[in-house]
């Protein structure tokens, strides 16, 4: 409809043909195209739509990532309210998407949105695509100009019109904060107090925000009657003002705080409905520490521990040190934040707890305000990666420099996760991490990517100045496992000698699948990581198993492994893409026909020459599923015993063939394994070299070619017919009945491929995206044998997967 238009030209068009009732003219930073509401007042100017613009014929998902990444650089959501639909167009249709379906992704601390938006490559764009295709396929709406004009006149009446109504906006746990930074613009300004003398007496303007969300807007002069609620309000509103509710500073300050502009204050709480909804009221009390700036949370990538791995890990401690450790050692926890890790310690005298900034100092002293187990002077502002010791309190010096008291301090810390990301030509979140004075001081010789983990810059600076001490922190294996921290690992000397691991996506605002581990660490031992047995705990706080971790100090990996029969590769039947090494890389495994990403090192060829090897990998990588407790470990180099297995060989090559997504839409599809006679074709296939392969009729390798295979130490095969096991027969039986079934049906493509018979059976939805089931009921039955015989398949061929030493 908009062909062959510029991008501006088109969303001049959209917004004229389709949001004339509306204001389109308003740029919000640098997102595409964005409604209004006309003439609106002040408080009800609130975006209705911010949309992703392109002039091309795009899929819907990547628009929408790019909208979203756009949105999250920016944190455009913390400047302004979002509206109540995202959305993505091109030159034939347009999307939405309800902002809530997708609102979460913006709280995520342990993600870099200094990204490009429009760079596509990043593993970034491609962690959001992934994240929300399933969203985009249960929640969006997709019309077409053409033939779908009236259903889209429709959805915008009934929808953004809608939208645009004054309706009172709930108040949870994913918009406090964002609703917060737009109080601080309209309401802050109108209280008549000095914020000056009330920072000296530690009360935030957080304080009457919080007092301001927990008015009953049926009575306004009624505070919420939740007792707990009441205790934990340092202010509170009353008689259409504000008082200080804490004794001992309430007579410094006006029994009445009162409000310059009340109908401003009126118009902006009119758009909210208070008090918060009831089973987030608690977590919004205990999360004062989000009402700080986002670039302050991001700088210190800190989040909230939940207090079940609290309490977890301090009964570990208990377990480890004694009953009685609280008395006996000292506690300090130097990435304190507002000091929720230290919730249920008792000996106040013996706790120490520092932070990066000022203001969560003041939250910590207003939890001593209200009961909380420490003392004030031992509550302070100190930058452990940068700060010099000489600005502790003497009383912790003491401890740090006396070498008996050394022994019996524990830091006990959740440190911050984030790290710098690195390019051929700069850094990203330059100034987090690699300008710290320990990073200078400790890494400067270090080459690997470890040194850019803030957490890691934690654990030396205590390891290498704080000797002898006991070390108990949160974080992720990649210190114990990564390949890229094999220099952290001979650096850092201390014997790991409790750790357990539960969920990273328990913790606030993390969404990955993988595990995070509490460590208890002995530095008087100096040792070098190699092994350990961990405890592992589901997300509801339940043991359910054990797990040994590997450090591989000194081992080779699969990749390089199958690196050397990539040399010499004459006849290429396909292209194999070989990701980093480990679980959390598993869908960056698979096998095109053709290399369609050409500047890619992780694309290697397949031929006559290694496909046994080639299957092998690619068996071995996908017949265990990845877990959010595999997610770190690492695919190695095996011993020579597979070799000789043919058995697994034929395994590993059926689990392959009937287990991959190659398309013959982009070449000669070699991947056949029947022959046209095993599934009725109605013409000649165009390769039958799989089933040549498997019958052995393709050349045998010659003398030469065996000698020069044997130096490199990569597997020589005799090409003779392959024997297969029953359980392999069983997936070609399996197979060999869906391929007839597809042969069976009229225009079928005679070269289809696994992937293709799925396409013509399942088809595709309006995104392109092919569908998750099929009306067929014979195609149904079909696929559902072929997938339970690969499963058994699988479980065949995972021993042996260890056995070979694939995997430890």
């Amino acid at each position: 409809m908009y062909k062959g238009i510029r991008e501006e030209e088109l969303k001049n068009k959209v917004g004229t043909d389709w949001f004339n009732d509306y204001d389109t003219t308003e740029i919000i930073g640098n997102i595409d195209f964005c409604v209004f509401p006309k003439q609106a007042s002040l408080f009800e100017r609130i975006p209705l739509l911010w949309a992703e613009a392109k002039t091309g014929d795009f899929a819907l998902t990547t628009m929408f990532v790019q909208l979203i990444l756009t949105i999250g650089k920016a944190r455009t959501f913390d400047k302004t309210i979002p509206p109540a639909f995202l959305g993505a167009f091109d030159f034939k249709k347009i999307a939405f998407l309800p902002y809530l379906n997708i609102q979460d992704i913006f709280y995520m601390n342990d993600f870099n949105w200094n990204v490009t938006p429009s760079n596509h490559d990043t593993k970034e764009f491609k962690l959001i695509k992934e994240r929300i295709e399933k969203t985009l396929g249960q929640h969006s709406y997709v019309y077409y100009y053409s033939k779908d004009e009236k259903e889209l006149k429709t959805f915008i009446k009934n929808n953004i019109a809608k939208a645009s109504q004054v309706s009172k906006i709930k108040i949870g746990k994913n918009n406090f904060y964002p609703i917060y930074l737009r109080w601080l613009e309209y309401v802050k300004p109108i209280i008549d107090v000095n914020w000056e003398d009330l920072g000296k007496a530690n009360i935030l303007d957080s304080d009457f925000y919080l007092a301001d969300l927990f008015v009953d807007d049926k009575d306004t002069n009624k505070i919420e009657d939740d007792q707990s609620i009441r205790s934990n309000l340092f202010v509170i509103f009353q008689n259409q003002g504000y008082k200080i509710a804490k004794e001992n500073i309430r007579q410094l300050f006006d029994a009445t705080i009162t409000i310059r502009n009340k109908e401003t204050y009126s118009q902006f709480w009119k758009r909210y409905k208070r008090p918060p909804i009831k089973e987030f009221q608690s977590y919004i009390i205990e999360r004062r520490d989000l009402l700080v700036p986002q670039d302050i949370r991001e700088r210190k990538g800190a989040f909230f521990t939940p207090r079940k791995w609290v309490e977890l890990s301090q009964k570990y401690i208990t377990d480890y040190l004694g009953e009685n450790w609280q008395d006996e050692y000292y506690v300090w926890d130097c990435a304190a934040g507002t000091g929720n890790l230290l919730a249920g310690l008792t000996n106040k005298y013996n706790i120490y707890a520092s932070t990066l900034d000022q203001a969560d100092v003041s939250v910590m002293q207003q939890r001593i305000e209200h009961g909380a187990n420490l003392l004030k002077s031992h509550v302070f502002q100190f930058d452990f990666l940068n700060d010099d010791f000489t600005k502790l309190p003497q009383s912790l010096q003491d401890i740090i420099n006396d070498p008996e008291k050394r022994k019996k301090l524990v830091i006990y810390i959740n440190p911050p996760y984030a790290e710098t990301g690195s390019t051929k030509h700069k850094e990203s979140k330059a100034g987090v991490s690699n300008e710290t004075m320990i990073h200078k001081k400790l890494f400067d010789k270090m080459s690997t990517f470890s040194k850019r983990e803030l957490y890691v810059q934690f654990l030396m600076r205590i390891n290498s100045e704080i000797p002898t001490c006991k070390i108990a922190n949160f974080s992720t294996l990649k210190n114990l496992q990564s390949s890229y921290f094999i220099e952290f690992r001979e650096m850092f000397r201390a014997k790991l000698e409790k750790i357990f691991l539960v969920p990273a996506d328990t913790f606030d605002n993390v969404r990955g699948k993988f595990p995070i581990g509490f460590f208890i660490w002995d530095s008087e031992k100096k040792e070098r990581f190699e092994e350990i047995i961990a405890d592992v705990y589901n997300a509801n706080g339940e043991f359910i198993d054990q797990k040994k971790i590997f450090s591989y100090n000194n081992e080779k990996y699969i990749n390089d492994w199958l690196r050397p029969t990539w040399n010499n590769i004459v006849g290429e039947i396909g292209f194999l893409a070989c990701n980093s090494n480990d679980f959390q890389n598993q869908n960056g495994i698979f096998i095109e026909i053709a290399k369609k990403n050409k500047t890619s090192t992780y694309f290697k060829p397949i031929a006559l020459s290694n496909l046994i090897e080639s299957s092998i990998y690619y068996a071995v990588r996908h017949c265990i599923p990845a877990t959010w407790l595999n997610d770190r470990d690492q695919f190695l180099h095996p011993n020579d015993n597979w070799k000789v297995d043919n058995e697994f060989h034929n395994d590993c090559l059926t689990y392959t063939l009937f287990n991959n997504d190659i398309q013959s839409l982009f070449g000669i599809n070699h991947w056949i394994p029947f022959t046209e006679m095993e599934v009725d074709a109605s013409e000649k296939f165009a390769s039958s070299f799989m089933t040549d392969f498997i019958n052995g009729k393709l050349k045998a390798v010659t003398a030469d070619e065996k000698l020069f295979a044997e130096h490199l130490q990569i597997g020589v095969y005799d090409n003779t017919k392959r024997e297969f096991s029953d359980e392999a027969k069983a997936v070609f039986d399996a197979g060999r009945e869906l391929w007839k079934y597809y042969h069976s049906q009229p225009d079928v493509n005679v070269n289809a491929s696994l992937y293709d018979i799925r396409e013509y059976f399942q088809g595709r939805n309006d995104k392109g995206r092919m569908n998750s089931r099929s009306s067929d009921e014979k195609y149904t039955e079909l696929i559902g044998d072929l997938r339970r015989s690969l499963n058994i398949l699988a479980q065949k061929i995972t021993p042996k997967i260890y056995e070979y030493e694939f995997l430890k």
